[in-house]
């Protein structure tokens, strides 16, 4: 087994990097990496560069024989590389913030991975990490690409449906956030609950939840109240209504089950300038002006509240089970095979997998409750024209997504934003105007 292990990052200059350097550092003894390799655009290298200053300080702390190298040569660190990871925001926060901000001026939601921002976030994106995945067959085709750029279920149904690279591993926070809620509940450490999960990206559901060898799923169920995670105002669910569902929603599905509530609040927000992509914005902001202090050499908390906790954990964990063959069970993107049988055989699902040396195998979930299968079925369509959208530059495709979705709710609305998105995001987007290049 190789002990000196490279892993390259792309988007390496993001505030989570110093949460992935601190999981590499603790797994250091059962995952050597000895070089991890910053990449980034020139964009977003004085960021990158910042980051790095404070990874090598962290290194230093620790006392370990790891190497931070940056570059904004792409095929540079992804030479040789034995795990990629991407972590990359194309057009950055400002991007985000017309995705949010947009929508919203029309009287709809306006969310990252979720309706119109969420498919404009896809369309930026799908094209950048199909590249990647093109650069990683040439220079580094035994590697393992995970992936926590959003919006993930998406990005991955477009890699899995139109490239023939299969070495991709989805990945989310939003799991472990339930799985730790699930066992603050009941008064136990997450090593002593079992979770199961099944369903999408940011459309998952907790089927099963087991203690001691006996099922306590309907106990949980009756507790499942205001957890949420940082992003996502923890409004308490109807006890009723969850106990009827069977199954535990996570914080996304207030989107879709409380859509006036919560675009109320947005709509306030708009207002004073302080949706989410622009406090996030703020947050950064005074993430990286302490990364730049020499003395700083470890992961400030105020990253907790970036909103992505337990994000570059999980990458890490991944990476490491991975690496060692461990078997152990995680919540990850990959091709359904059968495991929710309300998704055909070859479509993307978040789901709980064993994972392999050769990769993740999705545990038999069964079937998700009628009660939810309308729902996440027009979500997987919506991830599904959204994807064919990037890969193609057609807006009929895009205007087709949009419909689907149903926070829109509106052919006219729909029309609008489409375009004024398009607009917007026009130098991100060329496919959709290749009849002027």
């Amino acid at each position: 087994m190789k002990n000196n292990l490279k892993i390259a990052t792309i988007g390496g200059g993001s505030s989570y990097t110093p949460e992935l350097i601190e999981g590499f550092l603790k797994r250091y003894d059962t995952l050597p990496v000895r070089e991890l390799w910053l990449v980034d655009v020139p964009e977003g290298e004085q960021k990158m560069q910042i980051v790095a200053g404070l990874a090598r300080r962290m290194v230093k702390r620790e006392g370990m024989p790891m190497e931070i190298h940056t570059t904004l040569n792409r095929r540079e660190a992804l030479e040789g590389a034995d795990f990629v990871t991407t972590q990359l925001r194309v057009g950055q926060l400002q991007a985000r913030i017309k995705d949010e901000r947009i929508p919203i001026s029309h009287g709809i939601l306006g969310q990252e991975t979720n309706g119109a921002g969420g498919l404009f976030n896809g369309l930026r994106t799908i094209p950048v990490i199909m590249d990647i995945c093109k650069d990683m067959q040439e220079l580094c085709p035994k590697a393992w690409l995970i992936n926590f750029t959003n919006p993930v279920g998406m990005v991955m149904e477009g890699i899995h449906k139109y490239t023939d690279f299969n070495k991709i591993i989805g990945l989310c926070n939003v799991p472990i956030g339930m799985h730790r809620a699930i066992a603050d509940l009941l008064g136990r450490s997450m090593d002593e609950v079992k979770v199961t999960f099944g369903g999408l990206n940011h459309m998952v559901f907790a089927t099963k939840v087991v203690v001691d060898g006996n099922d306590v799923t309907r106990e949980v169920l009756r507790l499942w109240g205001e957890q949420s995670v940082k992003n996502i105002k923890g409004i308490r669910w109807n006890p009723y209504f969850i106990d009827e569902l069977g199954v535990l929603p996570c914080s996304y599905h207030r989107y879709y089950y409380m859509t006036k509530e919560y675009l109320k609040e947005e709509e306030e927000k708009f207002k004073k300038h302080e949706v989410r992509a622009e406090f996030v914005k703020g947050i950064e902001n005074q993430l990286f002006e302490l990364y730049k202090d020499p003395k700083l050499d470890h992961k400030p908390k105020l990253l907790e509240e970036r909103g992505g906790a337990y994000y570059s954990d999980a990458a890490c964990s991944l990476i490491n089970s991975l690496y060692n063959d461990k078997g152990d069970i995680q919540v990850v993107n990959t091709v359904n095979h059968g495991a929710i049988k309300n998704f055909e055989e070859d479509e993307i699902v978040e789901v709980s997998c064993k994972i392999t040396k050769d990769g993740p195998i999705p545990v038999d979930v069964g079937t998700l409750p009628k009660a939810v299968n309308g729902l996440v079925q027009q979500i997987k369509s919506f991830e599904t024209v959204g994807s064919a959208a990037a890969v193609t530059g057609s807006r009929k495709k895009a205007l087709l997504a949009l419909m689907i979705n149903p926070l829109v709710m509106s052919q006219k609305t729909a029309e609008i934003v489409l375009d004024e998105l398009l607009a917007a995001h026009k130098e991100y987007l060329p496919k959709f105007f290749k009849e002027e290049i």
